[in-house]
């Protein structure tokens, strides 16, 4: 009786098993590209990020002290930063002439 059971179950076969792997590859390389573009978003997210922090930081000292900053690590000890902005993908610039900031490269090209 073992036997006939056995005849009778119906599982998936070869083709059908490879079908879902494909389609699961395919999803996967949809997912990776499409997570990849998140963070290039990101990038660009963060890096606006610090350079307006640092546009603050420098208005703000501007406004106590009568004058510009000589540069973003002088804005850290004074505390109107926490840390000097530090990416691997741009510099934060600052100038402290007229205290614009800016990065290099261009955050929308980061």
């Amino acid at each position: 009786m073992d036997l006939r059971r056995l005849r009778d179950e119906q599982g998936f076969t070869l083709i059908e098993l490879l079908m879902v792997i494909v389609i699961l590859g395919i999803l996967a390389g949809v997912a990776a590209f499409a997570v990849a573009g998140v963070t290039d978003r990101g990038s660009q997210s963060a890096c606006k990020a610090d350079v307006k922090s640092v546009q603050v930081a420098s208005d703000a000292y501007y406004a106590k002290q009568g004058s510009y900053a000589a540069s973003v690590d002088e804005l850290v000890s004074a505390g109107f930063l926490r840390s000097k902005p530090n990416n691997p993908k741009y510099t934060v610039t600052y100038n402290s002439a007229d205290g614009s900031v800016g990065s290099n490269p261009s955050c929308t090209s980061v």
